[in-house]
């Protein structure tokens, strides 16, 4: 313990908190980060006040109350996706990809489409396994955001480079596309979210890589809040005597980040109608894909979302459906999905009910980003997460609080799903090698076999000296966005496998 701090006049009592912000605290049931007050330094003190002061208590006992209110409630009925929509694989024709895929690139060469990039969070404990031998060393503890990593390409690019090298050959391809010719110039404005725990890191490796061969202020960086962690009754978790634990507020914190960085008015001041917004553990994601553009845009709505069907009843995704008779589209995560509604079998199509995945894969208009911005504050509901958190105490069962990506849903006036194959747009890298599911090397192997597919679709040849199932060949998107215009590369050429395809 600290020796008591002194008073001006050499008595042993120590000074007391700054009486008007005990009496706030009071207010909201706060009082206790005080707890610890008389054994702090004059230097902790200040820290902890500057803590508390930095809080917008009014708006966090809101958030808290209405959160653990929610909790419990009943839950609306659910009813599955109607049919008409969805947009399926089997129904769409080529001619409507080829509709929507010049719709979209006009839009494009407009100006009309900005990208958001969910990059915050937390660093991931499988990034430390995997980096720690090459890249932590003396850095204890610390590694670099998802999107630095790189999954095992022949290549060797980190996903952050593999999503703008989309964005680069997309603008390619709607220059190209232009009416006014192939000379014009074309930028598609990306606004990447991260974290306080990210942001410098993630700042950092862009520049040192020149960002990708993306234009400097054609990138915009911005942060996710963070928010308390609490315990059960709602009071603030201590991470250290003079600091609160806080916790990023969520992949959905996305929108009131957006709003107060007034990067919704930056985006209507460029023009920009449509925002194209995607989770980066993502290795085949498609980036400002034209074809959803086209269909977001062709059929008029306020939200649309890429989803992939369920694999099997027990899969752990979150799953489209209709939130009462007539009501809008939502997500429920699978823990919250009763089984026997898990497993139910559409008796017409054969396939599940409720099979319609959620995979982070989204597009709304910018009006409505507006509208579910003041929405959810509005609303002010969080989910709530019992997580282990770093306290004074050392690791202490509490809640954190957190906002999704989906949680937009319940605000569109309308919304519009459009089914992906998952074996082309979904390879996510969650878990670390090892893992049963969603690892870099299962990511690494989707995307091999894809662009293997698309080089002998395109008349090449491969060759291989292991199996073929367990390696494959990498096409840059230098050379194609989605296995177009291949045939002048790869018609009648070997490659052998791995290795990568570039021009």
């Amino acid at each position: 313990m600290k020796e008591p701090t002194e008073t001006n006049n050499g008595g042993a009592l120590p000074s007391l908190p700054p009486q008007a912000l005990l009496e706030r605290l009071k207010d909201y049931g706060q009082e206790d980060v005080f707890a610890l007050w008389d054994e702090l330094s004059p230097g902790e003190r200040e820290l902890l006040v500057k803590d508390i002061e930095s809080l917008d208590l009014p708006r966090l006992n809101r958030i808290i109350r209405c959160s653990l209110r929610s909790q419990g409630l009943p839950v609306a009925a659910i009813e599955p996706v109607p049919e008409n929509t969805v947009s399926t694989v089997e129904e769409r024709t080529i001619e409507e990809k080829e509709r929507w895929w010049k719709m979209g690139l006009k839009a494009i060469s407009n100006g009309k489409l900005a990208v958001v990039l969910l990059s915050g969070g937390q660093v991931d404990a499988f990034l430390f396994f995997f980096l720690r031998p090459a890249r932590v060393g003396t850095r204890l503890g610390s590694s670099d955001p998802k999107g630095c990593f790189n999954i095992g390409l022949p290549s060797g690019k980190s996903l952050f480079q593999l999503q703008a090298e989309r964005i680069l050959c997309v603008q390619r391809l709607a220059a190209q596309a232009s009416s006014e010719g192939s000379g014009s110039s074309v930028l598609i404005h990306c606004y990447i979210m991260t974290s306080r725990f990210t942001d410098v890191s993630t700042r950092i490796f862009f520049e040192n890589h020149k960002y990708f061969g993306l234009e400097a202020d054609q990138v915009t960086f911005f942060q996710q809040g963070t928010i308390p962690c609490v315990s059960k009754d709602g009071r603030f978790i201590m991470e250290t005597p003079f600091r609160v634990a806080k916790a990023p507020d969520g992949n959905g914190g996305v929108y009131s980040a957006l709003k107060y960085s007034k990067l919704l008015e930056d985006m209507a001041s460029r023009g920009i109608k449509y925002v194209d917004c995607y989770g980066v553990d993502n290795a085949l994601v498609r980036v400002a894909d034209p074809v959803f553009l086209g269909y977001f845009i062709d059929k008029g709505v306020a939200a649309a979302a890429k989803v992939v069907r369920k694999a099997y009843p027990q899969e752990k995704v979150g799953v489209f459906v209709r939130q009462g008779k007539g009501g809008p589209l939502i997500v429920v995560e699978y823990s919250e999905l009763d089984q026997s509604l898990a497993s139910a079998i559409n008796q017409q199509t054969g396939r599940l009910r409720f099979c319609w995945s959620n995979v982070c894969l989204h597009m709304f208009s910018l009006d409505f980003l507006n509208q579910v911005a003041n929405g959810l504050e509005k609303d002010s509901i969080y989910h709530l997460a019992e997580k282990r958190i770093p306290s004074i105490h050392g690791g202490t069962m509490g809640l954190k609080l957190e906002q999704f990506i989906f949680d937009a849903f319940p605000y569109a006036p309308s919304t519009a799903l459009f089914e992906v194959p998952r074996e082309e747009e979904f390879a996510p890298v969650k878990n670390a090698n090892g893992s049963n599911y969603d690892t870099p090397e299962s990511a690494r192997l989707l995307v091999l076999r894809l662009h293997s597919r698309w080089v002998v679709a395109a008349g090449g040849f491969l060759t291989h000296s292991v199996p073929l199932y367990a390696t494959g060949v990498e096409v840059s998107p230098t050379c194609s966005y989605a296995g177009e215009n291949l045939e002048a590369i790869c018609r009648g050429r070997t490659f052998h496998a791995p290795c990568e395809i570039t021009f």
